[in-house]
């Protein structure tokens, strides 16, 4: 059985960082794009980084330069380490992994098999 457990959310002030975490458990870890996403209320789940299993990396726009994805194959885990936080980076964060599939971006979440409960991100301005 596969499991996404991200952890690292909270509350921050604006210019602040924080570090998600996601550990996986019961998947072939080297071998799957890892992504990150996030979502508020009333709005549609959005891209925000993705690490194939090769070390390919995209971020979104809105997060480029701020955010970096990581991951460590021997711990089974990805990290979102984010720094320079707005308030418009509050949302629920998911981690999302998929056996890697060369035709897929990986940007899109129809793209993911298994997802996280997410974590809650709330930047105070």
């Amino acid at each position: 059985q596969v499991q996404l457990v991200e952890s690292g959310g909270g509350l921050v002030q604006a210019g602040g960082s924080l570090r998600l975490s996601c550990a996986s458990s019961g998947l072939t870890f080297s071998t799957y794009t890892m992504g990150w996403f996030r979502q508020v209320p009333g709005k549609e789940r959005e891209f925000v980084a993705c690490n194939w299993s090769g070390g390919r990396i995209y971020y979104a726009d809105s997060v480029k330069g701020r955010f970096t994805i990581s991951r460590d194959n021997a711990k089974n885990t990805v990290y979102l380490q984010m720094n320079n936080l707005k308030p418009e980076d509050t949302a629920v964060y998911y981690c999302a992994g998929d056996r890697d599939y060369a035709p897929f971006t990986y940007r899109r979440s129809d793209e993911y098999e298994y997802w996280g409960q997410g974590t809650q991100v709330t930047v105070s301005s």
